[in-house]
């Protein structure tokens, strides 16, 4: 007679199935950055992807800044921009010299030059946190982004630095003209920084950085200089700012002094904060979002930067953790099964939010055309439905559009609190908490 037994799950069993998931979504990640070019084949598509995984990069790098150690750096740039112009000085140097260094190699010159400058420029930044340490990167990245323009025999004036890339010798017959091979390339070094990058963050070092942002005179309490950790991570995100200043300059095969400048550093704080410091994957969600905002806005309005204002405004305000924080916090619900609890108030909430947004995009354009002087004949589009800006008409589907949305709105999202309450009550029951 045989005895079935059934055993209760050992911390091993949880920490086994902990592993397979985290090697799963590295797997999917991978998975993803490989077979995304061969769905989408254009070549604009592939332009789009290229873009999107220098910016991840960049952001990767400012959340180790920003988010692992608390360093709130408006100058972050000049390490991606320095970065951009050693790597095409490089590829310059080594097509006139036949060097036998291939393209792929050529991002390492960007990112030892972003951790050269760092390494100079990061002992006196990092001396303050807080306040101080801002007002320095802003101070130093002005500098920079200013001297760009004077010392014309390294940066090139206004015109910039450029380079060809397919000049450089051949690796396993790419030469890397096509802009798919430029893509592989670009998601080559973003797969190896981004677990570069997190291999950091479970290190001594890392665990250090997330103690001085929290709590630096106890770090220093305990025998440990925070000035040093801030340094040893602002080394770090020097280094992997250049990698991807790097990838930009082989991707657009020019340095100028638009990588230096307010806007590119306004930019990844920008990827970072909107797609979330607290998680890892958030400035990765965040450069995707700002690079399709970038890509897309300019093509459909002249004031695509107020957008940028405003949704970043919305995030601070109302997620202030980030896009990542958004769908994490939806993670005990997944799990315990009480998802389906709230997903039909989220269904009656966001159709007066999606028309309050349209309300708030309709007097945006409105006012855009009458400040650019072309309202009587300007015809402005809001999904694929014309709208005179002197009609008063417009005006007054703005204005319905706006304050209807936005009191319907707020009474509806009253009721996904509510959806919300009911199902992480049924979660707690039944053993998962945010």
């Amino acid at each position: 007679m045989t005895e079935l037994t059934s055993r209760a799950p050992t911390p091993s069993d949880a920490a086994s199935g902990r592993n397979v998931g985290f090697f799963a979504m590295w797997a999917i990640f991978i998975l993803i950055v490989v077979v995304l070019p061969l769905i989408f084949r254009s070549g604009g598509s592939h332009t789009t992807f290229s873009l999107i995984g220098i910016a991840a990069i960049f952001a990767l790098s400012y959340n180790i800044l920003l988010g692992q150690t608390g360093l709130l750096s408006f100058g972050h740039a000049v390490y991606y921009g320095l970065g951009g112009f050693l790597a095409v000085h490089g590829m310059n140097a080594i097509a006139a010299h036949g060097l036998p260094v291939p393209l792929p190699f050529v991002p390492l010159i960007g990112g030892f030059a972003g951790l050269v400058f760092a390494i100079i420029i990061g002992w006196v930044s990092t001396q303050r946190a807080g306040t101080v340490f801002a007002m320095i990167s802003l101070g130093i990245g002005e500098l920079v982004a200013s001297s760009s323009l004077i010392l014309r025999s390294f940066f090139g004036g206004e015109a910039g630095i450029t380079t060809n890339r397919t000049e450089l010798p051949a690796l396993f017959g790419f030469n890397f003209g096509p802009q798919i091979q430029v893509y592989y390339l670009i998601g080559f070094w973003l797969i190896i920084s981004a677990i570069a990058m997190y291999a950091l963050t479970r290190t001594p070092l890392g665990r250090m950085c997330n103690a001085v942002r929290d709590n630096p005179e106890r770090v220093q309490f305990i025998g440990y200089d925070p000035h040093v950790v801030r340094y040893l991570s602002f080394c770090f995100a020097g280094f992997f700012a250049g990698i991807a200043g790097a990838l930009a300059a082989i991707n657009f095969e020019i340095a100028n002094a638009a990588y230096l400048g307010a806007i590119q550093s306004g930019v990844v704080l920008f990827a970072a904060f909107i797609g979330g410091v607290g998680y890892f994957f958030g400035p990765i969600l965040g450069a995707v979002v700002v690079t399709m905002l970038q890509l897309e806005l300019s093509d459909i309005t002249t004031v695509w930067q107020l957008y940028f204002g405003i949704i970043f405004i919305g995030i601070v305000m109302f997620a202030p953790g980030g896009l990542a924080s958004l769908l994490m916090m939806h993670r005990p619900l997944v799990r315990a099964g009480t998802l389906p609890m709230i997903i039909p108030a989220y269904l009656v909430a966001i159709v007066p939010t999606v028309l309050f947004a349209c309300g708030v995009i309709l007097v945006i354009e409105i006012l855009a055309a009458y400040s650019q002087g072309n309202a009587g004949s300007s015809t402005i589009r809001l999904f694929l439905i014309p709208f005179e800006a002197a009609n008063p008409t417009t005006w007054l589907a703005a204005a319905v559009l706006t304050i209807g949305g936005f009191i319907v709105a707020r009474m509806t999202w009253r009721g996904v609190t509510a959806a919300w309450d009911r199902a992480m009550t049924a979660a707690r029951e039944r053993g998962y908490h945010a």
